[in-house]
């Protein structure tokens, strides 16, 4: 199967190691723009929940830290990656610090930007912590504004629509 837009965008891991989303293809994904400093910063906690509860059956979580919306994820790529680590006991993928809105809009965001909301509104980013589901097929399923927890039954039965296994 050739591999979509979305899955063909190269990516750096938070370590700055090539990837892209070709690596999980065959997997539905949940792709969260996300921030270290932020209100929202505790759906950390429910973003592992969802990506250990859910990972046997084919399902990964992927973190993107952006700094765009007030400066709430200033710090460096081992900053980052030891707060989620050892405050939040991240263990899903992190990409690295990336910007989601704006003339730097990174590639993966221009591609997951094109997705409405459920109330018909595609574009911008809102804030950190808004989220993307992508099928196992690599194409967008749907896309959930930053208070949406990521534990919303709504999120959960859209992840659980698209599973795998």
């Amino acid at each position: 199967m050739a591999a979509t837009a979305v899955q063909n965008i190269p990516l750096n891991t938070l370590q700055g190691e090539p990837a892209s989303l070709a690596d999980y293809a065959g997997r539905a994904l949940l792709i969260v723009n996300v921030a270290s400093r932020c209100g929202l910063t505790p759906q950390y906690r429910e973003l592992e929940k969802l990506a250990t509860e859910y990972a046997d059956r084919g399902f990964t979580v992927i973190g993107v830290p952006c700094n765009q919306f007030g400066g709430q994820e200033p710090g460096t790529a081992e900053d980052i990656a030891t707060f989620c680590s050892t405050t939040y006991g991240v263990t899903f993928p992190m990409l690295e610090k990336t910007d989601v809105n704006g003339p730097g809009r990174h590639p993966l965001y221009v591609e997951l930007t094109k997705a409405a909301d459920d109330a018909g509104a595609a574009g911008d980013v809102q804030w950190n912590f808004e989220k993307f589901l992508v099928t196992p097929e690599g194409e967008v399923a749907r896309r959930f504004r930053p208070r949406t927890a990521p534990d919303d039954p709504e999120v959960v039965s859209a992840i659980e629509a698209i599973l795998p296994n």
